[in-house]
């Protein structure tokens, strides 16, 4: 079985017409899909960030001449491939281009072969490197779906944890419980450069384990032939080149604490029986509970010592019109774990999950979605969790709202279709769009 051949797509710049056109003709013959330009301002009119392949360019050209032409290519994307054709005098200036990032370079007269070669190899390369922004994006789209919503709140999130996590600051994530602070942990490392790297989340289970030094911090080989125990890989050192993410550290005794301090100013693990300590390049994400009278839920000499920068995450009860859209994913998470249809979303439900406050943040929002896959969630009699702990025309606005929001995710933002199915004048669409800041465009 053989790999498949990536399709060839060149853009061919070149002034003198008949050198053009029989240039063309042979990547044609080679199967390329050509494009081919008389100058470079031509060509400049037509390509993009997005050009899938490779660009052959003369050097010597009227207006814009092809090193100018390379250094503009450059700036729109520098991993764009340009191979340039030159005369025997331009060879110190290809050279030269070469060395600042062109492919490849051919001094005329060249053989045909020589340029398919060089346009094959340099297509190649262009799409690798397609791919791996590729995947570079998706990454980014599933780490930044960890913060769910359109409020000021959750964009905020999303915008520090991207910032964040493309330096190699260790961080520090307060909140209540069940506020997202796992989730945010997760999105740091995966947007960030150490992703391809060991993730390892402590949690309070472990901290408070009574083999929780042994769990952590592993055992010597050495210490396996007269401590008692075989050798044993703590999770810390299982995270070195990655990321550590100590979460519910309040749940350590003093002395795990007092080690924890000292892995966080040194970065070096000690394993049971070892003769000295073991170098780590670990970035350490620390979870700490805040609110609720939690403000000292994290001893201090660990997380003084981080010196992270701190994201603070907010209760659900300050996201409000986040809820509706995470309860859907919840939903449709659940449904895949389960291996169950996902139900549809009655009107009860939806006003249940609007009306209620969500004390316990998304644990409890995750704990009600599963129920409802599983046909067990029960509302109130009367329509649900109708505390009176906000104004019925809040309740009510927000139920708008999420019937809008399901509307246009489900027609795809077309306003047409979404008028057809609400059966609502268009200015009335429009008039509710603008009153709850919805961009059809969001939903395209």
């Amino acid at each position: 079985m053989t790999n498949a051949v990536p399709p060839l797509h060149v853009a061919l710049v070149e002034d003198e017409p008949a050198l053009r056109d029989a240039t063309m003709q042979t990547l044609m013959l080679e199967g390329a899909e050509v494009a081919a330009f008389p100058d470079a301002r031509a060509a400049l009119a037509r390509l993009d960030a997005d050009y899938p392949g490779v660009v052959v360019s003369d050097v010597r050209m009227p207006g814009i001449d092809g090193i100018a032409f390379f250094a503009m290519l450059r700036d729109i994307d520098p991993d764009l491939p340009v191979i340039l054709t030159t005369g025997h005098g331009d060879i110190a200036m290809a050279v030269a281009a070469m060395k600042n990032g062109a492919a490849d370079f051919l001094t005329k007269p060249y053989a045909s072969a020589d340029l398919i070669r060089a346009v094959r190899a340099a297509a190649g390369r262009r799409a690798l490197a397609l791919e791996n922004r590729r995947l570079r994006q998706e990454a980014g789209r599933s780490a930044g779906a960890a913060i769910i919503g359109t409020s000021a709140a959750a964009e905020r999130l999303r915008s520090v944890i991207e910032g964040v996590a493309r330096s190699e600051i260790d961080v520090l994530l307060t909140g209540p419980a069940g506020s997202g602070k796992s989730y945010g942990a997760q999105a740091i490392h995966d947007l960030s450069p150490r992703r391809s790297r060991p993730f390892i989340a402590v949690d309070a289970g472990v901290l408070a384990h009574e083999d929780a030094e042994l769990l952590l911090f592993g055992r010597d080989p050495a210490a396996g032939a007269s401590g008692g125990g075989l050798s044993r890989t703590g999770l810390i050192e299982r995270a070195n080149g990655g990321t550590l993410f100590l979460d519910e550290i309040a749940a350590a005794g003093s002395v795990l604490t007092t080690r924890l301090a000292a892995l966080v100013e040194k970065r070096e693990v000690w394993p049971i029986g070892a003769a000295k300590a073991r170098r780590l390049n670990i970035r350490i994400i620390i979870a700490r509970l805040a609110g609720s009278g939690a403000r000292d839920a994290v001893p201090d000499p660990v997380w003084h010592r981080l010196g992270a920068v701190q994201i603070a995450f907010p209760p659900l009860s300050e996201r409000r019109e986040d809820v509706p859209e995470i309860f859907r994913l919840f939903v449709a998470r659940h449904a895949r774990e389960l291996d169950m249809p996902a139900p549809p979303i009655g009107e009860a439900q939806w006003r249940h999950v609007q009306s209620h406050e969500w004390p316990g943040n998304l644990h409890e929002l995750s704990g009600y979605a599963r129920a409802f896959v599983l046909g067990l969630a029960e509302v109130e009699a009367g329509g649900g969790a109708l505390t009176g702990q906000r104004p019925l025309q809040q309740i009510v606005a927000d139920f708008e709202q999420t019937v809008l929001e399901d509307a246009l995710r489900r027609c795809q933002g077309d306003i047409a279709k979404v008028q057809a199915m609400l059966q609502t004048p268009r200015k009335t669409i429009y008039d509710k769009l603008a009153k709850y800041d919805l961009k059809p465009a969001r939903f395209r």
